[in-house]
């Protein structure tokens, strides 16, 4: 008897213990999340996503492009939308115009695809084109 008392007593914190760490699993955050959109021409295109708040990313990272419209490449920028008034604006990088952006995958760890640093999750974006609209982009956040 005292031994089914011992072992009732183990499987009772195992479980315990088993409940305790699931919250703490759960709330971690997950990997960057890819959202595909299109470009607007010098504004945010007709397709937007918002910064997931669960994302243990902080950036907006031009992953791919596709430049259906002009010479296989263009120049990107992030748009974020104010929750204040819900007005866009572009993130403080801008168009780097002195970097084209060919068609193509970009690496994540390239600042040079960074279209917006430091956003906070729930916040809507967009990606504008510099020499056109109507690109494909993934933008990885």
């Amino acid at each position: 008897m005292n031994r089914a008392i011992v072992s009732g007593a183990l499987a009772l914190v195992s479980a315990a213990t088993g409940l305790a760490l699931a919250p703490a699993a759960s709330a971690a955050p997950q990997a960057c999340v890819t959202s595909t959109l299109n470009t607007g021409y010098e504004t945010q295109g007709s397709i937007t996503a918002v910064k997931s708040s669960s994302s243990s990313c902080g950036d907006l990272n031009l992953t791919y492009s596709d430049d259906t419209t002009s010479s296989g490449y263009d120049y990107y920028a992030g748009r974020l939308r104010r929750s204040s008034d819900g007005s866009w604006f572009t993130c403080s990088r801008g168009y780097k115009t002195d970097f084209p952006i060919y068609d193509g995958n970009h690496s994540i760890n390239d600042s040079r695809y960074w279209l917006c640093t430091d956003v906070s999750g729930g916040t809507r974006f967009g990606v504008a084109s510099w020499l056109d609209g109507g690109d494909t982009v993934k933008i990885t956040h």
